[in-house]
């Protein structure tokens, strides 16, 4: 298996850190993270493989976009990307309009986020 290029999208400093600590174990994933969706956007040139993407991007920087419209400006980029959107959000509406928009899973922030992502690389690579 070649090596695969996924992005990590999230404001939340520490949980990035430690999902990009969790994914690096595997040696077929080069991560590359970002705190904003806008980061995000202007490094798409690289064509990841997987973005994770947070559903919540502006707590910490309030002028950034949410992750749903970042979502769409991905899709309109680059329409066959795999995308996992993360949220604490537990509303199923939410994950519902996320699903709707292009991300092909929605997981939810709690103690078995990383196991639902590993699952998830696991099913899509």
């Amino acid at each position: 298996m070649s090596q695969k290029h996924i992005f990590i999208v999230d404001d939340n400093e520490m949980f990035t850190r430690m999902l990009q600590d969790h994914l690096s174990k595997i040696p077929a994933f080069q991560i590359s993270s970002f705190g904003t969706g806008e980061e995000c956007l202007k490094n798409l040139y690289q064509n990841p493989d997987l973005i994770i993407l947070d559903y919540n991007l502006n707590d910490i920087y309030k002028e950034a976009a949410n992750g749903l419209e970042i979502l769409e400006e991905i899709k309109k980029h680059n329409n066959t990307a795999h995308v996992i959107m993360l949220s604490s959000q537990e509303r199923y509406a939410v994950a519902a309009q996320t699903i709707s928009k292009g991300a092909e899973q929605y997981v939810i922030k709690d103690e078995n986020a990383f196991a639902n992502i590993d699952k998830i690389l696991e099913d899509i690579f």
